[in-house]
């Protein structure tokens, strides 16, 4: 979709383009648009007020407005959670990572717009990615109860470390869409059903069985 984008939030922000000449419908989903965030501005370009104004007009369109955050705890980043009522918390088994969603949820926590203006908190729910249950089995990567534990929130979904993330990225197709063979789409699709309200036992959480020969060569 990146060579598909001539306009993107900052040109709407500032008045240069409407936000339907900057939204792009993905070809796969129909229901499903992106709007890019600049490539060639800083993100200092944004300011709440315009980020509140393109969220606001978006509302009248579409159910569900994912924000997507930049890594890293800026200003991007910053802009991206201040309006919002739910918030995923995306971390790696590692305790770097951790540490900085745990900032986050303080951001989220004080300095929201909901905590500015002493609403209802948002909701906070996590998730883990590049999980590998055969570290966690050795004691070489925090578990998933450990994070739950620095962290306290409900924890949404796991998903296992995969060659098919990297392989997805480099054709430009979401890992959701590498095939029920893949272990990453299956927890991913997992995921999305229990964001959406659904009863869905956790998977890959523990090592796969070796096989006899792995056994017997000590693999």
């Amino acid at each position: 979709m990146e060579r598909r984008v001539i306009y993107d939030f900052v040109h709407v922000i500032r008045g240069d383009a409407t936000l339907q000449q900057s939204l792009i419908r993905d070809r796969r989903c129909g229901d499903l648009y992106v709007l890019a965030a600049s490539q060639t501005r800083d993100k200092t370009a944004l300011t709440e007020d315009g980020v509140s104004r393109v969220l606001n007009e978006l509302r009248q369109s579409f159910d569900y407005i994912v924000c997507d955050s930049p890594a890293g705890i800026e200003s991007g980043a910053f802009h991206a959670m201040y309006y919002a009522d739910r918030a995923i918390v995306c971390t790696n088994p590692e305790v770097s990572s951790v540490r900085d969603s745990d900032k986050m949820l303080g951001i989220l926590n004080s300095k929201s717009h909901r905590a500015v203006n002493g609403l209802e908190p948002i909701e906070a729910l996590l998730l883990i990615t590049r999980y590998q249950p055969e570290l966690v089995s050795k004691d070489a990567m925090l578990s998933v109860d450990d994070i739950n534990e620095m962290l306290g929130i409900p924890c949404i979904g796991v998903i296992p470390e995969s060659k098919d993330v990297i392989a997805s990225a480099n054709v430009g197709q979401p890992v959701i869409l590498a095939g029920d063979d893949s272990a990453a789409a299956q927890a991913y699709k997992d995921f999305v059903r229990r964001f959406l309200g659904e009863e869905v036992p956790f998977k890959f959480l523990t090592p796969e069985p070796k096989s006899l020969l792995s056994r017997i060569f000590g693999r």
